[in-house]
Order: structure tokens, then sequence, then C-alpha cells
């Protein structure tokens, strides 16, 4: 009988703990703080390639407060490598475009880490959308300005 409290306890208890993890390393002021160089997040809507976790509608509910809608999409002159993109004339990565408002692309900052893990670039998709893309920032010292601008 005891065994079987335990059972239920555990039950119970791993769901909180996940769901006061997620909230910890992706929604809580504690865990970030946006870098000061970083500019402000114009008004929306703001497109961006997902190619990751982000994909998944779950997470995005998480990180934005809603799934949103997301259409395929491919970027050209790049390959997946790891939990980046990385330059490779003649391959591409697929994809999701997801619109979000400003908020939503400051929630997803804060989930990429924006100018501390990641930055977010411009590209341009295949299908010639203007797109923002999260990076990984170099271990060298990158310049994050640079890195900021984009190349569309």
């Amino acid at each position: 009988m005891q065994g079987l409290r335990y059972l239920l306890a555990g039950l119970v208890a791993l769901p909180l703990a996940i769901m006061a993890w997620l909230w910890f390393t992706m929604l809580s002021p504690f865990t970030y703080d946006r870098p000061d160089h970083l500019p402000e997040v114009d008004e929306g809507p703001h497109a961006v390639f997902v190619y990751g976790t982000l994909r998944l509608s779950p997470v995005r509910w998480i990180v934005m407060g809603r799934a949103g809608e997301s259409e395929p999409a491919v970027l050209e002159g790049f390959r997946r490598e790891g939990l980046d993109l990385v330059e490779a004339p003649g391959e591409r990565v697929a994809g999701e475009v997801i619109v979000v408002s400003a908020d939503e692309l400051e929630r997803l900052d804060r989930y990429e880490r924006l100018g501390i893990r990641y930055a977010r670039v411009e590209k341009r998709l295949t299908d010639g959308r203007s797109v923002w893309v999260y990076r990984r920032l170099a271990d060298e010292d990158v310049g994050v300005e640079e890195l900021m601008e984009g190349d569309v």
C-alpha cells in the first residue's frame, strides 16, 4: 500500500517538476537578461525560419503561449550541423516559417538566449521571403552587431 502511495506521488511530482523546469528555463525572468547592446524588437509581424525544436508545436506553445501556424520552407546554401546552420553551397535545410508578434519574437529570443547563445540574423528563403533565423554564436569573439545586421 505504501509503495502505491509513493508511485502516485511520483506520478504527480514528475510532471510538476518538468513544468517548473520548462518555465524556469524558457519563460522565467531569472535565467536570461537581454544584453544591452541588442537592438529593440520592432513591432511585428515577424517571419521566423525554425529548423530545430521550434518546429514542434508543443514547444512553440510553451515558449510563445500559442503553437501558431507554420508552413514548410527551405533555406538554401546551408546545412544543419548540431544546433546550428553552417554555410554549405549547394545544400539546403528544410524547416518551417512561423509568423509572430513583437512580444512573441522576444519570447523566442529568450528561449534561444539571444546575444548569449544565438544571434538572430536575416536571411532570404528559396521562395524569396525574408525571415529571421537563429544562428549559434561562435566560441571565439564574433561581432554580434555584424551577425544582427543580416545579409538580406
